[in-house]
């Protein structure tokens, strides 16, 4: 038996116990009712696509209920080039964002760069390209209107932000598919000791940037906390799914149970990755992914959304946050115009 990945479990669990440092305190940020923000994730997938993303962006900024858009990440399919070209390219696209834009990093515009049809590239130095050309001003969002968040810049993960809006706390966090990028690079069968380094100082980055978004939301008596990532850890769409396709996200998954249980109000976990619209509860009594990650305690206020993407990137998630009733955030698709 193949006992690899539990002991990856283990030195990721250890790094989530490292003593970790307190960001600075969230950017003061608007209480009204009816704060409405955009998702999109795993767009633009292909020419076509890429095509039409301007549009699309018209369109988003277009609507008039929408302040904020984030995007979840993979903003290239699986099987084209990570080139500095193409990177720059989407940046382009992303300054015509006229609200502020948070860029939550995909697995394919890094992690999945060692596959021939990719470049082939070394995922590591992709990495720090997109970090390079993305995130030119640490602390600050993406788009025209550009504004202050807290950041994790200090850790050398620019990209995990996080923010408060209309009694929300909200947090962008690092985390890929391709088992958070311990899936071997072509050629080898196991992580490479580089590789696997990267995932353990980003994982305990993502376990305290968790930690910090809710000891905040607490404080501040949020009603609320929204995560938003990449990966999506509860996949429907695998009928049967492999521990050792999904163990470097437990020790991240047994850091949100402990937070959400700890939280008073609601938490909200948008990913993408899947590609298909879904809204569950993933880790409330009687799901099957509590044994499979080996959570004890169930949470029931977690809820997680998924985003259309890939083939399914026909729409955005238009999100609103509410002071009244009984859900904090509710959501519709609205149809992009041009597909």
């Amino acid at each position: 038996m193949n006992r690899l990945p539990m002991v990856r479990v283990g030195a990721l669990a250890a790094a989530a116990a490292l003593t970790l440092t307190t960001l600075t305190s969230p950017a003061a940020a608007s209480q009204d009712d009816g704060y409405t923000f955009a998702v999109i994730g795993d767009i633009p997938y292909g020419d076509p696509a890429i095509a039409r993303f301007p549009a699309n962006i018209a369109q988003i900024n277009a609507d008039p209920a929408v302040r904020w858009v984030d995007h979840l990440g993979d903003i290239k399919n699986g099987s084209s080039v990570c080139s500095d070209d193409y990177f720059q390219r989407i940046k382009t696209d992303f300054d015509q964002f006229q609200d502020p834009l948070v860029y939550a990093i995909g697995d394919n515009e890094w992690t999945d760069c060692h596959r021939p049809n990719n470049g082939p590239y070394n995922p590591l130095e992709r990495l720090a390209k997109v970090r390079q050309v993305f995130f030119p001003k640490p602390g600050r969002t993406l788009g025209q209107r550009a504004v202050r968040v807290d950041s994790q810049a200090d850790w050398g993960l620019p990209e995990n932000v996080r923010w408060d809006a209309a009694g929300v706390g909200f947090a962008a966090v690092h985390i890929v598919g391709s088992n958070n990028s311990l899936a071997p690079w072509t050629g080898n069968t196991a992580p490479t000791p580089e590789q696997a380094a990267e995932v353990l100082s980003r994982t305990a980055g993502a376990i305290a940037h968790i930690h910090d978004t809710f000891a905040d939301a607490r404080k501040a008596h949020r009603r609320a906390v929204v995560l938003l990532t990449q990966a999506d850890m509860f996949d429907p769409t695998v009928t049967n799914p492999s521990f050792a396709d999904y163990y470097a996200f437990q020790p991240i998954l047994a850091a949100l149970v402990r937070e959400a249980g700890a939280f008073k109000g609601q938490v909200y976990l948008f990913n993408g990755d899947s590609h298909v619209f879904h809204v569950d509860q993933p880790l409330a009594a009687g799901s099957s992914w509590l044994a499979f990650y080996g959570i004890t305690q169930p949470t029931t206020n977690l809820t997680r959304i998924t985003v259309d993407g890939s083939s399914n990137a026909n729409d955005y998630l238009r999100v609103t946050v509410n002071h009244r009733g009984p859900q904090a955030l509710t959501w519709t698709k609205v149809p992009f115009t041009a597909v």
